[in-house]
């Protein structure tokens, strides 16, 4: 894929698949979040409201990716937060997002929301060419 960050949606029967790349896992992670949330949100206008953190607990590359997109519907449905903006830093203490949030009252949905990560034909990982994942997601 390249050095360059992006994502894209790749079309999937009755579930939503996305794609990500970065030249290294954080900017992965941070790409994959922003593919989730475009998927079924327009954020064109959304207004930042707060700062949230999630440092997952240590586990492999492909249970990270799930653990912080999980955290996402998480959030969406219990506290009514969609990420504007997303930070992903390794630290000493392992993985921390940082997200800017809006409301998801401000974002108009234009596609199927998530209700789940699935593990199926789940795959993110890095090589000499940088960090890319797939993923499907339950709607």
């Amino acid at each position: 894929m390249g050095q360059a960050r992006g994502h894209r949606l790749v079309p999937h029967t009755a579930d939503v698949r996305i794609e990500a790349w970065a030249p290294d896992r954080a900017g992965c992670l941070a790409e994959a979040v922003t593919a989730m949330v475009e998927s079924f949100a327009d954020l064109a206008g959304a207004r930042l409201h707060a700062e949230r953190e999630f440092r997952p607990p240590p586990a492999a590359d492909e249970d990270l990716l799930v653990a912080v997109l999980d955290e996402v519907i998480y959030r969406m449905e219990t506290a009514d937060e969609l990420p504007l903006v997303t930070e992903v830093t390794d630290d000493a203490g392992g993985l921390r997002v940082r997200w800017g949030v809006t409301a998801t009252g401000e974002v108009e949905l234009t596609g199927a929301v998530p209700k789940a990560v699935s593990l199926h034909e789940l795959r993110f990982g890095g090589d000499d060419a940088g960090w890319s994942g797939a993923v499907t997601l339950d709607v």
